[in-house]
């Protein structure tokens, strides 16, 4: 059977490191796309993330636990879902439960990968793993020195309602918020 153009990978010619630094590297590629068009593309390469929808069941529905922290390349406060950097050599699971303990103290008893996908496909070469933790127990947080991290466990209702208002615009963290918010929806109507 012969691959269709959707099928096809861009054939690379050239790739020169234009960047590297600690948490990613920038490439400069020159590629034949699958439509025969060569051009250039800046990529930045990054190990892959994991981001973490610490669920917490409560009588009056689920409680999702959000984190508010300074973002310089936003310019500004966000309302965000944990996560962090893939170490190099390590795997997902081990990523998420190391960040969630890191950043707000939290362990879960159960893990569930429920969601994978690239958040700036166009530039940006960073896998983003989104991992349920359920089952929580609040411990001590262990930032690194420059994470000045808030927490809060905000009822699911609210962060979605924080969605649709515009106050939280973090992509990885609408994508967990409303992953959840569907789910139950689903449940319910099963």
């Amino acid at each position: 059977m012969a691959k269709t153009s959707r099928s096809k990978k861009a054939r690379i010619i050239s790739s020169k490191v234009a960047y590297e630094g600690p948490a990613f590297t920038v490439t400069t590629d020159i590629v034949r796309e699958p439509s025969g068009v060569q051009t250039r593309r800046d990529i930045v390469r990054h190990s892959g993330s994991v981001v973490v929808l610490a669920v917490e069941e409560t009588r009056l529905g689920p409680n999702v636990l959000l984190e508010h922290q300074y973002r310089h390349a936003a310019q500004q406060y966000l309302w965000e879902l944990p996560a962090g950097r893939i170490d190099k050599g390590e795997k997902p699971l081990a990523a998420a439960k190391r960040e969630l303990i890191e950043e707000t103290g939290y362990r879960a008893k159960k893990w569930k990968r429920i969601l994978y996908f690239f958040a700036t496909p166009g530039f940006v070469a960073e896998p983003m793993s989104l991992f349920l933790a359920k089952d929580l127990t609040k411990g001590e947080a262990e930032p690194e020195d420059d994470e000045v991290i808030h927490i809060e466990m905000v009822p699911l209702a609210k962060a979605v309602n924080m969605i649709i208002q515009g106050k939280i615009c973090d992509a990885k963290t609408i994508s967990g918020v409303l992953w959840l918010a569907q789910q139950r929806k689903v449940s319910k109507s099963a």
